[in-house]
């Protein structure tokens, strides 16, 4: 009996120092490790994503007036792996683009357009170019254009003048005539030729009538 409980209390204490030994090993071998947290940061006040969000700013008219053809040419790359854009090229995944603007929508022969695009009325202007550059699933709902969109009206106004130096040449639209408020002067000025109150028209009346 007495053999049993030692044997008993012998295993009970190998237990609790393996217990032990492995509790130590492992904060040892831990230590200076970084573990990857169940909830990833926090959110950050301001940061917000841009997809598909367009950016505030100038109009698109007001961008075109100072738009680079240069820097147009640069935003062209990410279109070049589906469209070409000299003058009788051919067409690959995209139509060529060569003298596109101020186009009809599907103008190129022999190309498939989707439904969705040839469905849109009018001619690639600047506003429906620019439309089409934001969002082309927008533009044309249905449309098999798999681009996203340019996010930046800058970018879309320096693509839109290098397409329109390609064989087009439509002339830019005017840009928007900001109104200027009015001069400190002129606020005072209006001040002081208020209309009279009605009581003092009627006091002047009163004096300037004869007698009976």
């Amino acid at each position: 009996m007495s053999n049993n409980n030692t044997i008993a209390g012998w295993v009970l204490a190998g237990g609790i120092a393996a217990l032990g030994f492995s509790i130590v090993s492992s904060k040892y071998f831990h230590a200076g490790k970084h573990e990857r947290p169940e909830v990833m940061g926090y959110v950050i006040e301001g940061v917000e994503s841009s997809d598909g969000a367009a950016d505030a700013g100038p109009s698109i008219e007001t961008l075109l007036q100072t738009a680079d053809i240069a820097a147009g040419e640069k935003v062209f790359s990410k279109c070049a792996a589906c469209h070409t854009i000299n003058q009788g090229g051919a067409n690959g995944i995209g139509p060529n683009l060569w003298g596109a603007m101020g186009k009809p929508h599907g103008h190129v022969a022999g190309f498939a357009y989707s439904d969705a695009l040839k469905s849109v009325p009018g001619n690639w202007d600047w506003e429906g170019m620019n439309a089409w550059l934001t969002s082309p699933r927008a533009y044309a709902p249905g449309t098999k254009m798999t681009f996203a969109g340019l996010g930046k009206a800058e970018d879309r106004a320096n693509l839109m003048v290098y397409l329109n130096a390609q064989g087009s040449n439509l002339p830019l639209p005017a840009a928007p005539v900001a109104e200027e408020a009015p001069a400190e002067g002129d606020e005072a000025e209006a001040a002081g030729t208020e209309e009279p109150a009605e009581g003092a028209e009627a006091a002047e009346g009163a004096e300037a009538a004869p007698a009976e």
